[in-house]
């Protein structure tokens, strides 16, 4: 009799079928509901009535975007089985809403086709314990004026909850589920150069033809789950970070396990630490963290605020990394001792990311400089641990890679969690996990740990595993997830050879992993707006990087990341640490402003594409 209580299947109708089909091989059994908010509101009975039941063997937990997949007994709308667009865009978070809106408001006919069960994209699928964001607010907002007029945020980094309520909002003010499917997952896509339209196929067998195919994925969309042994044998509960499900699952009591320590893993600390019986987290390498400065905010407070709001939104297309802050004008050793130590002091002070891109400007640059801004980093960090044998695997002495080349994560109390006796790192980069077993996890060395409850906080296939699960082909009948084997390939972050007429946003090439993401998407999805306005002006009807721009593009990619420290670790940045994954730079890395004057450039000419007129 299988344990359902263990079973992750989060958020989706398609794991509720596969619920049934068990009750029907196995008679009556009682079971959690682990499915997320529906936006339908149609009732559970209903919705299996009309659905057809997948034909896949039930899983321990929801590994692929498929698994979201329902057929919809709606044919209207954006659910429409032969929908013809003008606009097709993919995701409902922060790039895809903002792609909606403004093209929509421009005359295009346009859809979003979104794998989850509502809107927010990453905030939707991230409900994990303690999930928030790592940007502050109003930074971290539309700049549409109808929506933050009449709004106002709990707090200066918002949670997942108030972030699901905000696009709630967003969606009141402009209309975003009208236009959109849910629960509609793209497995393949090609442009047909006669039509000079885009060929879309859904997980549940529609197709749809669009003008233009607009990819608002984002960066994380493709979850890293590594293939250990024994996974389906463990008999308690267990979750991907990115899989949660909604309601909450107790730990009360219990002996928890989390691995990884990316800002998935460090915010599920801060929340089981205080009610678990144990937390053990498995880290690789230690998470170069500093502090948010969380505060409350009132509504008086942000009212009186509002009246710079303008300023504020057209101030973050300004600086490095697209926030109200930017780097000191000075490098390192301008400065004697006392005086850096002075900087830091005061950055530390209000810190959040001001620690990684408003410290002196040469910090991801040049290798002594930045030495100076860990050894400060370390002093801080180290102060708030007790057990020197958790200081020394946390924030040891001698620096595990220079600071900030790897995106820095924000914490409130996550140093703090491991002054508790409940509270354990176990150090696994050479003792790295060999399997699952029935209670745990068992490690190279033979030590075994017992848990209840476990959260694989292991992240994504980050950037380029979006664009590559959506079964994309090009005109020269290749495969996107091929072509990209031995390396991405894009023009100006926005658009890829071979796919004419195809945008991403805040995906590979883009200042993506490097900024705030609401600042990329504006100046991104204006760019692609903009570029469909010129094409429909000038009768073109498709638009396709050239070859040689691509490369081009690439290698100033790749001179911009040689430049920094990126390429001295491998980070996000330089694509993950998915095995057999290629070691590159995915992001633009020059900053917000030199990223904006470039691609606008390339618009106004058109430079670099191969244009066809109707």
């Amino acid at each position: 009799m299988p344990n359902l209580q263990t079973d992750l299947y989060a958020s989706s109708v398609t794991g509720h079928m596969r619920m049934l089909d068990v009750f029907f091989q196995n008679g009556p059994l009682s079971f959690t509901n682990n499915k997320k908010k529906n936006h339908t509101n149609i009732s559970f009975i209903a919705t299996m009535a009309a659905a057809e039941i997948p034909n896949h063997t039930a899983k321990k937990f929801n590994t692929e975007l498929t698994d979201y997949s329902v057929a919809h007994e709606d044919k209207t709308g954006p659910y429409a089985p032969d929908l013809e667009v003008d606009a097709l865009v993919v995701g409902a978070g922060f790039a895809g809403i903002f792609m909606l809106k403004t093209l929509r408001d421009r005359g295009y006919k346009t859809v979003i086709f979104e794998a989850g069960n509502d809107t927010g994209g990453t905030w939707r699928w991230n409900c994990y314990p303690g999930a928030m964001v790592d940007s502050e607010v109003p930074e971290y907002e539309f700049s549409w004026p109808e929506v933050w007029k009449t709004w106002n945020w709990p707090a200066n980094y918002p949670t997942y909850q108030d972030l699901r309520s905000y696009f709630d909002h967003v969606d009141k003010v402009i209309g975003v589920k009208k236009d959109t499917a849910f629960n509609t997952v793209v497995v393949g896509a090609h442009f047909d150069t006669d039509e000079g339209r885009w060929h879309i196929k859904t997980e549940d067998g529609r197709l749809t033809k669009a003008k233009y195919l607009v990819l608002g994925t984002g960066f994380a969309a493709k979850r890293y789950i590594p293939d250990w042994p024994g996974m389906d044998k463990f008999k308690g509960t267990i979750h991907h970070s990115s899989f949660w499900p909604d309601e909450e699952v107790s730990v009360n009591g219990k002996r928890c396990g989390v691995i990884g320590t990316g800002a998935s893993g460090v915010q599920i600390v801060q929340a089981w630490g205080p009610k678990a019986a144990e937390v053990k987290v498995f880290q690789r390498t230690p998470n170069l963290a500093v502090p948010m400065r969380y505060r409350k905010l009132s509504v008086e407070e942000q009212e009186r605020g509002k009246t710079w709001y303008p300023e504020l939104f057209k101030y973050r297309e300004t600086s490095f990394a697209g926030f109200h802050y930017d780097w000191y004008e000075k490098e390192t050793f301008d400065d004697t001792p006392e005086e850096r130590d002075a900087l830091y002091e005061s950055v530390w002070e209000k810190c959040g990311f001001r620690y990684w891109v408003a410290v002196y400007k040469d910090n991801l640059f040049d290798a002594k400089a930045n030495e100076e801004s860990y050894k400060f980093w370390a002093k801080k960090t180290r102060a708030r641990i007790g057990d020197p044998r958790k200081r020394d695997i946390l924030a040891p002495l001698d620096m595990p890679h220079f600071f900030g080349i790897k995106r820095p994560c924000l914490e409130y109390s996550y140093y703090e969690q491991f002054n508790r006796e409940t509270v354990d790192v176990v150090d696994i980069k050479n003792n790295a996990i060999k399997e699952f077993t029935e209670t745990g996890i068992l490690l190279t060395d033979g030590s075994h740990h017992e848990f209840d409850v476990i959260a694989v906080a292991t992240g994504f296939d980050i950037v380029t595993g979006v664009m590559t699960q959506l079964g994309l082909e090009s005109i020269n009948k290749t495969k996107l997830q091929d072509d990209w084997v031995k390396g991405c390939e894009t023009y100006l972050g926005v658009t890829t050879s071979g796919f004419p007429n195809m945008f991403h946003i805040y995906g590979p090439h883009g200042p993506t992993l490097l900024s705030n993401g609401p600042t990329s998407v504006e100046i991104q999805g204006r760019w692609i707006a903009d570029a469909i306005d010129k094409m429909n002006k000038n009768n073109i009807k498709y638009i396709n990087p050239k070859p040689e721009a691509t490369k081009e593009w690439k290698q100033h990619i790749l001179d911009l990341n040689n430049r920094s420290l990126f390429p001295t670790t491998r980070s996000t940045y330089m694509g993950g640490s998915m095995p057999n994954k290629i070691v590159e730079p995915v992001c633009y890395s020059g900053g917000i402003p030199a990223y904006t004057k470039e691609i606008r450039a390339a618009l106004d000419n058109m430079e670099g594409f191969d244009i066809v007129e109707q």
